[in-house]
């Protein structure tokens, strides 16, 4: 089995808590969901900021060092996301923010190219796998379906069955959907849930397992790497299934729970852990390599791109890391130099890499210097929008989506 794709499941992960309250939101309903949660998030500051931006960019290439660029195209878009990673996403030439309707843009010009009313549940995450877009149908009906993303047209649908409720897809591969679901009681409630394979082929189920009474189907972090299911969620629990049969082949509670996302390499499970980030065998569990932050400083979200870890702390420090060995390559002090905010999702086009962060002010979509994390500019489209920014790229161009504005830079 083909290494594959995950994501982040969940009504309120505790970056989404954050970040609302943040910006302004009452969450006095979610009262003690709070409790013991750590606000990691660096607030930056009133120092300096990068140049400010330079006329567009000539020909729709990216501009030098330390000018900014105007954007090649801005739409309003029918987004609702909830700063998951996995909202945005660029294939087949087309660039699809979560949201009702779920519409997708060309990514040349920024037209919409499909529309689908109820496609999708607001802020679900949208999981592609051997060329089809996979979603939690956004009409409550039970079903799972899968799209052409390059032109929305429905290729594939499967159900779980009638004693389970709001089936979630969490990770895929070649030859599998992944999904949690919650289990129904005869009084319509649900106090258990089922992890469970959809063939993306017949659509049939290949298997499912109940999960220990006390885990949660929300906050589900998952990933697969050839035989291997791994997710975390918010019980402090990462564990590994086997993809062929569900079967559990190792779980163990963490120090601290799984912030965000983590990454797969290789044999290797790797998991920011406040002041620790640490790497652990698929095939058993076993610690291979640990990274230790400064005290008082946690990690933030890694990204593994073309064969680099790129990880932020919240001390504003970026850090690159040899992913199977922990080694580190460097680590920049740009972003606190500048008193930037900490980006926790990156995507890399030829020598730059790009960071979007979770709040707005000093922050947006960072662009560095891939070879030694130096910052050349920061854009930010200025409008205050509470939203994280999430950020995406065909490797032509880097789509930067801030509350319900899509815009299209020069990669």
């Amino acid at each position: 089995m083909s290494k594959g794709l995950g994501t982040t499941v969940g009504r309120s992960s505790r970056r989404r808590i954050l970040r609302l309250a943040g910006g302004g939101i009452t969450m006095a309903a979610l009262g003690a969901g709070l409790t013991g949660c750590e606000d990691e998030l660096a607030t930056g500051g009133e120092g300096s900021v990068p140049p400010p931006r330079s006329a567009s960019p000539e020909d729709g290439k990216a501009p030098a060092d330390g000018k900014t660029p105007e954007p090649l195209w801005t739409k309003s878009t029918s987004a609702q996301t909830y700063g998951d990673n996995d909202e945005l996403v660029a294939v087949d030439g087309v660039v699809i923010a979560s949201g009702d309707p779920l519409a997708a843009f060309d990514g040349a010009t920024g037209e919409e190219r499909w529309s689908l009313p109820d496609g999708a549940v607001p802020g679900a995450p949208l999981l592609l796998g051997d060329g089809t877009l996979y979603l939690e149908s956004g009409k409550y009906d039970g079903s799972v379906a899968g799209y052409v993303p390059g032109s929305g047209k429905e290729v594939w649908r499967s159900r779980l069955g009638k004693e389970y409720r709001q089936p979630r897809p969490v990770a895929v591969d070649a030859e599998q959907v992944y999904v949690i679901a919650e289990i129904l009681e005869a009084d319509g409630s649900s106090h258990t849930n089922v992890i469970a394979a959809l063939n993306s082929g017949t659509g049939k189920v290949a298997w499912k397992e109940q999960r220990d009474l006390g885990t949660q189907q929300n906050g589900i972090h998952a990933a697969v790497q050839g035989r291997y299911l791994v997710y975390t969620d918010f019980k402090n629990n990462l564990t590994v299934r086997d993809t062929a049969t569900g079967k559990q082949v190792w779980t163990q509670k963490t120090t601290k729970t799984s912030y965000g996302p983590f990454v797969v390499h290789q044999d290797l499970v790797i998991v920011p852990q406040g002041q620790l980030l640490q790497a652990f065998a698929l095939s058993d569990g076993s610690e291979k390599w640990s990274v230790r932050t400064e005290e008082f400083t946690s990690f933030r979200e890694p990204s593994l791109l073309e064969d680099v870890l790129y990880i932020a702390d919240s001390a504003r420090t970026l850090w690159a890391v040899e992913p199977g060995t922990g080694k580190k390559i460097w680590q920049s002090t740009a972003l606190k130099d500048a008193s930037a905010q900490v980006p926790r999702q990156f995507v890399k086009v030829g020598g730059t890499l790009y960071g979007a962060t979770d709040l707005d002010k000093q922050g947006g979509i960072h662009a560095f210097d891939a070879k030694n994390g130096g910052l050349r500019w920061t854009f930010n489209d200025k409008s205050g929008d509470y939203h994280s920014w999430l950020v995406a790229t065909d490797g032509k161009r880097v789509y930067a989506l801030h509350g319900k504005k899509l815009h299209a830079l020069p990669a």
